[in-house]
């Protein structure tokens, strides 16, 4: 039985090779467990994407950035169902050309004052005061 799992250990990690994923890079995911996706099996393709890494959870998990009729998913994913694809075929990966991110800056000197600090819940308790209510008193009750 140890001979058997020596081997098994050797052959593993002759074989596998952590992840190099890097944030930022476009990948696909395995579509074969996805049922919101309205094309019948045998239809459907076997990877969705491209997708854009937007973190890496440890060595076992990515978080993606989804897009399309995978919007709804939970964005994060194992690794072993990512797969890096080649990047040079210009008609899955168009050129991406983003604009650069906005910063704004508060103005300089200035008393800056908070005019009103918003709380959903008494925001809802005074709408609720608002609608008018029927009264029941006892003698109304049928």
């Amino acid at each position: 039985m140890q001979d058997f799992f020596n081997y098994s250990k050797e052959r593993c990690e002759k074989i596998y090779r952590p992840p190099d994923f890097k944030i930022g890079d476009l990948v696909l995911v395995v579509n074969l467990k996805f049922n919101n996706i309205k094309v019948p099996n045998k239809l459907k393709d076997s990877f969705a994407g491209p997708f854009m890494m937007k973190a890496l959870h440890g060595p076992n998990a990515v978080h993606l950035e989804l897009t399309g009729e995978l919007m709804n998913k939970h964005p994060a994913f194992p690794v072993i169902i990512i797969k890096t694809p080649i990047s040079s075929d210009k008609e899955l990966f168009p050129p991406q050309n983003k604009p650069p991110c906005q910063i704004f800056t508060l103005e300089e000197g200035g008393e800056k004052k908070i005019v009103k600090v918003l709380n959903k819940k008494e925001d809802k308790k005074q709408e609720r005061k608002q609608i008018p209510r029927e009264v029941q008193t006892p003698s109304s009750k049928i």
